[in-house]
């Protein structure tokens, strides 16, 4: 935890043997000893304390994340620790707080945005040719996927690639573990999208495949059937859209939610195309998904091969679609790993832990 500066912080009294640096020198805090301190000055204490959060809980993450102190001084902050963690977090400071400056907010995912990917968004920007007149990204290279309720940015760099992917490719693939965004990304630049005009509708669609269980008979017509397969799609939109333009859009087909089995037959023409859980599609239903792709459309499948929930012995259409297109030309395949995983930090030891497991069974079954 943050712990309250004392009473003499103010006059930044630094104990003996330790140094006390420019308040604004962040690149040189590297020159000072290990240990030692370094104050960092912002002019602006109502962007202070929008940087610090409520009771000093950002400044509590970077802290846990980083490994140093951070101490309020009146306007300025004292970042205690070796000299290569006060280097680190002194450079996120700054781009947090610059961030602020421009008159964005801040979230804990804009935190850990910066600390996954801050020295290579500082490094690289924009590449030439590429289409950015259908997102943001400015000269630091920050890409942002812009929705009616909210800005979205990628927080890794395989995120970061994935969205470059959906607004250059035709077709493109995101594979990899739960929690790494892939639908969530996916629904965000399908609104962006038809925001823009670039698509005339949005079309999502799943599986209807339980997991791992046999829900039996349900009651109600087929869309209160199918609504429990498609919640996570209506809540990916509703992060983007006010709920009522959701529901009018719906009704006017201009979104539209529906099982996989429900695409045969049809040709999908000026729309963004989303299938998520795409490992539960077979080899049968792939095939006649892709092929549903028409002219002015974008495609996007996204699944996670470690979760099918096919019968025993039914192959699943995603790892067969992803052997046999991989080496087409234009269709962009993007991989994701647990260190891509956004939500709750146990999520990605979770899964480290499983891939561990699965690696170890391989090597007991085939010792060769």
């Amino acid at each position: 935890m943050v712990r309250a500066a004392p009473p003499w912080s103010h006059e930044a009294h630094v104990p003996e043997g330790e140094t006390t640096l420019p308040v604004t020198a962040l690149n040189a805090s590297a020159a000072a000893p290990a240990h030692g301190e370094t104050l960092l000055e912002f002019p602006d204490n109502y962007l202070l304390i929008d940087l610090c959060g409520e009771h000093d809980r950002n400044l509590a993450i970077l802290e846990d994340r980083i490994g140093v102190q951070i101490l309020r001084r009146g306007n300025r902050l004292a970042v205690m620790g070796d000299a290569d963690a006060r280097g680190r977090a002194g450079e996120v400071l700054r781009a947090l707080y610059q961030r602020l400056e421009s008159g964005k907010g801040l979230e804990t995912g804009d935190i850990d945005r910066e600390l996954r990917m801050g020295p290579a968004l500082r490094e690289t920007g924009p590449q030439e040719g590429d289409q950015t007149e259908m997102f943001g990204e400015d000269p630091n290279g920050r890409i942002e996927i812009r929705t009616r309720r909210k800005v979205v940015e990628p927080r890794t760099e395989a995120q970061k690639a994935y969205v470059r992917a959906l607004f250059e490719h035709e077709l493109a693939f995101g594979i990899g573990p739960a929690g790494t965004g892939k639908t969530y990304l996916a629904v965000a630049v399908g609104v962006s999208m038809f925001l823009g005009g670039h698509v005339d509708k949005i079309i999502l669609s799943r599986p209807a495949v339980e997991a791992g269980e046999r829900l039996g008979f349900l009651p109600g017509d087929a869309k209160e059937k199918v609504d429990p397969y498609m919640q996570p799609l209506y809540d990916a939109l509703n992060d983007f859209l006010p709920q009522k333009q959701v529901q009018k859009m719906i009704e006017e087909k201009i979104i539209e939610i529906a099982p996989l089995a429900f695409m045969r037959g049809r040709t999908l023409s000026h729309a963004f195309i989303v299938l998520d859980e795409a490992q539960n599609a077979t080899s049968m239903q792939m095939k006649m998904f892709l092929t549903r792709l028409g002219e002015g459309s974008r495609m996007v499948v996204t699944g996670d091969r470690t979760q099918i929930d096919l019968p025993r012995g039914v192959p699943s259409g995603l790892i067969e679609a992803e052997r046999l297109l991989q080496n087409v030309p234009k269709i962009s395949f993007t991989r994701f790993t647990a260190r891509d995983v956004v939500r709750h930090p146990l999520v990605a030891a979770i899964i480290e832990a499983y891939d561990a497991d699965a690696r170890t069974r391989e090597k007991l079954e085939d010792p060769s």
